[in-house]
């Protein structure tokens, strides 16, 4: 009886045991993703963000990209000598410029709330992901452009999509020899790209004052090169704000 008894506690503890193990294996690999690329400490020190990067479409395009702790976020293309802000939110209006009317408009009210969401990713949605209350597991590790990779599912929190919940899902794929975040995807739920599959890829890691980036990255195909990234910047809210005239 005894016997029997021991046995059954184990195969009730055994998925528990089992889910426990998945969990703090991912968090082994994200925690290993942080301090390999400059430590968890400079991260949460790091409050701004400013990207110089050209864009190939057939010519390289000139591209700024600036990113704040506090949501802020914008992209600006230099195009035939002309800067256009080509997304921009400034933690409560997200907008963009029309390129056809050259006018800048306003994100309808349903895909501002999702950014908002998730415009304190900063600045990875990986990063302290539990405050934020996202969850992760580890799944079966494949092989991505040749490299063995650990395979990561983040949940975030739901989105809203014609007022309908919709989960929010990313995979995520780290290197298992350096532990290098090489490729992101998920599937796009929104907008005229809605349904189809999203995938960045991240190589060429270069040190920037202490911490690691992507220096060469493919977002929907498109290749980004990043030129140079400035740590920590002062940056005038007028970079974000909507144009009011």
């Amino acid at each position: 009886m005894k016997t029997f008894k021991t046995l059954l506690l184990l195969l009730v503890t055994i998925p528990s045991i089992n889910m426990s193990l998945i969990a703090q294996s991912a968090d082994e690999i994200i925690n290993n993703y942080f301090e390999n690329t400059g430590g968890i400490d400079n991260w949460s020190s790091l409050n701004s963000l400013k990207m110089n990067a050209s864009v190939n479409q057939g010519v390289d395009i000139p591209v700024e990209i600036y990113q704040m702790k506090d949501g802020r976020q914008a992209v600006i293309v230099n195009f035939q000598g002309q800067e256009i802000t080509q997304f921009a939110f400034d933690g409560e209006t997200m907008w963009s410029t029309n390129f056809m009317t050259m006018q800048a408009e306003k994100s309808d009210s349903e895909m501002t709330a999702n950014f908002k969401k998730q415009s304190l990713d900063f600045p990875s949605a990986l990063f302290n992901y539990k405050d934020k209350g996202y969850t992760v597991e580890l799944m079966q590790n494949e092989t991505i452009d040749g490299a063995e990779t650990f395979k990561i599912k983040l949940t975030q929190k739901p989105i809203m999509v014609d007022g309908k919940e919709l989960p929010n899902i990313s995979y995520h794929y780290f290197d298992t020899d350096s532990f290098a975040l090489i490729q992101s995807e998920a599937e796009i739920q929104q907008g005229p790209m809605a349904g189809q599959k999203s995938i960045s890829k991240m190589s060429d890691y270069q040190e920037v004052d202490g911490l690691y980036f992507p220096f060469d990255m493919s977002m929907g195909g498109q290749s980004i090169k990043i030129l140079s990234i400035e740590l920590n910047p002062e940056i005038e809210n007028k970079v974000f704000a909507f144009p009011e005239e």
